[in-house]
């Protein structure tokens, strides 16, 4: 186990499974987007396999998204047998800002988020730190993105879930009451300028690989990287989230063009957009300490970390090269970095990082 390469398909995670199940689900989908015109309401088509689903409602656009943490709690878990710490703040904060943004994607201003905390055994709730910590984290990150929480659902699913765990998700509503703020695909350019914004980690996505990677050590999550944090709490970052600075970017007249947060599939998300262009990424940040790690423990190729991770950019935001400055001061000026990292060009569908020499192609994200 020491010296074999680990996969992400070999950790559970394959997306050429994943992926066509959601394109048949998206078609079930949009059959039933005539009930909207029961209610007098009509969805927003383009939105259709974008990270949120947008209807017509009156005089405003409403939109909505569902989404889930993954597995970054079994990382607190095993954390808190070595530290004494539930990490759950965390955990909390990070399945709100896997929700929201997605959600912000579209240009919508969250509302209302609720919660879905499914256990397999109700004696995992016993544990009163540790819910603490997480109704503490989910309001933590629910104040963060400006989202009122208004409820949820706790089920227990003996046999399903594992007693010794929890399954987070949950689900959320955005008002866009300026329809010109409205972000599809359908406003990307030719001469965009692709900022990316730097992430505090991992996030959540990934962790399924990260987990495997800790067992080739005797100790675990507790290992140090060169920079002499533990392995398991440089898994434990918090995301960062964006809901308050997209909306201050569009009040500010920034004209984003589109938006990718950059989670399953790593930069591939780049290419989101339906329509064929390709995407030069001529500059990147540099990766934490974390990926590198992954990355050598591993034994993977930096095709397969990019394709994978988010490579320490988390939040891809296209815009015309004119408003490139004034947008990078406001993300300043919001405690965030970015990178004027490259452009959009028409050609194939595809996305050129050149720093590394990796070309995804179109067929390596097939998501809509």
């Amino acid at each position: 186990m020491k010296n074999k390469k680990i996969t992400y398909s070999q950790s559970g995670v394959n997306y050429k499974n994943m992926d066509p199940v959601k394109k048949m689900a998206q078609e079930a989908g949009r059959l039933t987007a005539k009930n909207l015109l029961f209610h007098g309401f009509s969805e927003v088509s383009d939105s259709r396999g974008e990270s949120a689903y947008v209807w017509k409602q009156g005089n405003v656009y409403m939109a909505s998204v569902i989404e889930g943490l993954g597995t970054k709690n079994l990382v607190a878990d095993e954390m808190k047998k070595f530290t004494g710490k539930t990490y759950y703040d965390v955990i909390g904060h990070d399945t709100v800002a896997s929700i929201v943004n997605d959600l912000i994607t579209v240009g919508a201003s969250p509302l209302v988020i609720h919660a879905y905390w499914a256990v397999g055994n109700s004696e995992f709730l016993k544990d009163s730190q540790r819910i603490k910590d997480l109704i503490d984290g989910w309001k933590s990150g629910c104040d963060l993105s400006g989202v009122s929480w208004g409820g949820g659902e706790t089920p227990t699913y003996k046999g399903i879930i594992d007693p010794k765990t929890i399954d987070l998700g949950g689900s959320a509503v955005g008002i866009i009451k300026n329809k010109k703020s409205l972000i599809t695909d359908k406003g990307l350019k030719t001469g965009d300028r692709i900022l990316l914004l730097k992430s505090n980690g991992i996030n959540v996505n990934g962790l399924s690989l990260a987990r495997a990677v800790s067992v080739k050590f005797p100790k675990g999550y507790t290992t140090k990287l060169s920079n002499g944090t533990m392995y398991g709490e440089a898994l434990l970052t918090k995301t960062n989230i964006y809901a308050k600075l997209i909306q201050e970017l569009l009040e500010a007249k920034i004209n984003i063009h589109y938006i990718s947060n950059i989670t399953g599939h790593g930069l591939r998300k780049i290419m989101r957009a339906k329509e064929n262009f390709t995407y030069i990424i001529e500059k990147i940040i540099n990766p934490q300490e974390v990926f590198l790690f992954i990355q050598k423990q591993a034994r993977l190729s930096d095709e397969e970390m990019y394709g994978t991770y988010n490579m320490g950019m988390d939040y891809a935001l296209f815009i015309p090269e004119k408003d490139v400055k004034d947008a990078q001061k406001i993300i300043a000026k919001n405690g965030f970095s970015s990178l004027d990292a490259g452009y959009v060009e028409k050609g194939e569908r595809q996305v050129i990082i050149e720093p590394k020499k990796i070309t995804f192609k179109a067929e390596t994200l097939n998501l809509r």
